[in-house]
This record gives C-alpha cells, sequence and structure tokens, in this order.
C-alpha cells in the first residue's frame, strides 16, 4: 500500500476513532448516574458506601493562594458604646432606689458595680447633661478600659474608666466592675498649616464664596460652580441665609496670582467663613480643591473633615 494512500486512511479513521472515544465517556456518566440514583433509592447508607467506594476520574482542586497572601483575621469588638450606656444610666442611679429603671439597667450591665448614693439635695448637679465615649483601650484579649466623658450642666467635664470585657464577636458585653474617675485625654500637638499662602480677594476667593453660598443657602445652583465630572449635592433644607467669605489660605502658590492660570492647575483652599441665620452667626471652615478651566475657577473637591487642618495631603 502506497504512503498517499495509507495516510488518507488514517485520516478517515480519526474521526471514527474520536467519536468512539466520545460515546464511551457519555456511557460511563449514563452508567454513572445510574448507579448514584440505584444506591439513593437503596437507601443513605448505600450511598456514602457509594461515594467513598467510587473511584475519582477527574479532581476539582482547590485553587492554590498565592505567596504572601493576606490572611482574614477577626477584629475584636469596641465596647465603648456600651460603656457609655453603662455609665449613664449609672450616673442617673441611686443606690436608695435600686428598684428604678436606670438602677436595674445599671445593674444588669455590671453586676458586681455597686450603686452610686447622691445627697438628696444635689439635684441637677448629680446627673449629667450628657454622656460620651471619648476613648477605648484592649488591654487583653477581650478585656477592654473605656473612657466615658460625663458633662454637667455648669460646664464641668468628669472622666470614667469603664472595664469591659467583650466577646471577640461583640455579641456579649460585661462591665467587670465600677468606674474609676481619671484625668481627661492631654491635647494632641497640632502640626503646622499647610495652608500657608493668602489668597488675595479676587477670582479664587469669588469662586469659594459664591460656591459655599450655594452650598449652605441655596444661593443659586451648585452645579455651575463644578468642574466636568464633579457631583455635589447641596446641604437640605438650606440651613443658612448668608455666608460671608473671612479669609480664604491656599498651599499652593498659584492661589495668590491675580490672574486666573492654565487649565488643569489644581489648588487647594482652607476658606474660614461666617454662616448666619436667624439663631445667630456661625464660623466654619471647608478644605476645598479648585481647578482651572476656560479663565475660571471651579470647584473639584469638598475635602473638609477628611485631613488635618495642618497635614499636607
Amino acid at each position: 500500500m502506497s504512503p498517499g494512500k495509507q495516510a488518507a486512511e488514517r485520516e478517515a479513521a480519526a474521526p471514527m476513532a474520536a467519536g468512539a472515544r466520545l460515546e464511551a465517556m457519555r456511557r460511563r456518566v449514563r452508567l454513572s448516574r445510574l448507579a448514584v440514583w440505584t444506591v439513593i433509592a437503596a437507601g443513605p447508607i448505600a450511598l456514602g458506601i457509594a461515594i467513598t467506594s467510587s473511584p475519582t476520574t477527574v479532581e476539582a482542586a482547590a485553587p492554590a493562594k498565592p505567596a504572601g497572601a493576606a490572611r482574614t483575621t477577626a477584629v475584636a469588638a469596641d465596647p465603648a458604646g456600651y460603656a457609655q450606656l453603662f455609665v449613664n444610666a449609672w450616673l442617673r442611679s441611686s443606690a436608695d432606689d435600686a428598684s428604678s429603671a436606670q438602677a436595674r439597667l445599671a445593674q444588669s450591665m455590671a453586676p458586681d458595680a455597686e450603686l452610686p448614693d447622691p445627697a438628696a439635695d444635689a439635684g441637677a448637679q448629680s446627673t449629667p447633661q450628657s454622656v460620651m465615649a471619648v476613648r477605648s483601650a484592649q488591654r487583653a484579649d477581650g478585656a477592654w478600659s473605656v473612657t466615658v466623658a460625663a458633662q454637667y450642666a455648669d460646664g464641668a467635664v468628669r472622666y470614667y474608666a469603664v472595664p469591659v470585657t467583650a466577646d471577640r464577636a461583640g455579641a456579649s458585653f460585661t462591665v467587670t466592675g465600677a468606674p474609676g474617675v481619671v484625668a481627661g485625654p492631654a491635647r494632641a500637638e497640632v502640626q503646622k498649616s499647610s495652608y500657608g499662602v493668602s489668597v488675595p480677594e479676587g477670582d479664587l476667593s469669588a469662586a469659594v464664596g459664591e460656591f459655599l453660598a450655594a452650598y449652605l443657602t441655596g444661593a443659586g445652583e451648585v452645579d455651575r460652580y463644578l468642574a466636568p465630572g464633579v457631583s455635589l449635592s447641596p446641604v437640605s433644607p438650606a440651613p443658612y441665609t448668608a455666608v460671608d467669605v473671612q479669609q480664604v489660605s491656599a498651599v499652593e502658590e498659584a492661589a495668590a496670582g491675580e490672574q486666573v492660570p492654565a487649565d488643569g492647575t489644581t489648588v487647594r483652599v482652607l476658606a474660614q467663613v461666617e454662616a448666619r441665620d436667624t439663631g445667630g452667626r456661625w464660623p466654619l471652615a471647608y478644605e476645598l480643591a479648585l481647578t482651572s478651566r476656560s479663565g475660571r475657577w471651579e470647584v473639584s473637591a469638598l475635602e473638609s473633615g477628611t485631613a488635618l487642618n495642618g497635614g499636607a495631603r
């Protein structure tokens, strides 16, 4: 037989062989399904035997974790809110009236803590106007110390350190003892402000004032002062009737020029403003980013509250 004829016969036989292999695989799948349904009908014990004894033809390997992959770790629940609630109830309770709602709440949260015993004529001096957790520190696994501030009508503030035990899921807490009066947090050192460039009256300060007036008083559409692609909704309902810019400082020297610089120039500014309503005047501060376009300044970001006044960003 010539080589050409042999090659032709091999080419003709190849599809037949492939088809035979495919049909054999289909038969095995059908038989496997039939076997599974048979053992299911025979009961759970037979099914367990079939699963453990059947040969595995295809293994689905779990994807391997890349080297250095981060592991997820449980984060301990912060019991600050629980300690705040306890101190509020504890300060409003009295050992002479242990059946009151506040006393029962305090005792349920701290079974081992004694109730206070305020003087009968103490009145409002012994009852705080507001209570707020100001600091949490984890001492050991599940053990916390929460500092809670209580402010009184005369302006005095007392700080209480509260021992709390918490589970890692944050599902259960217990105050493990009476609170202790401690010194308040020290004042943190503030960095020198990065807004060192004084911005004179002109296009930039006017753009800032017009934007904040629209943002806080509803005087005009906010969108007309925004850079393309920036979306920012005004405060609603408008809280103030007027806004006056008192001072504008910037990080970049480009903000101090009399002319609007080339398109795409961005400056970051701190605007000190005075807002007015029927209740009085309110000093406010806003961190803004503005970008030049077509000879005008447009607001590209409102950043107030996102960074320290003195922190460069």
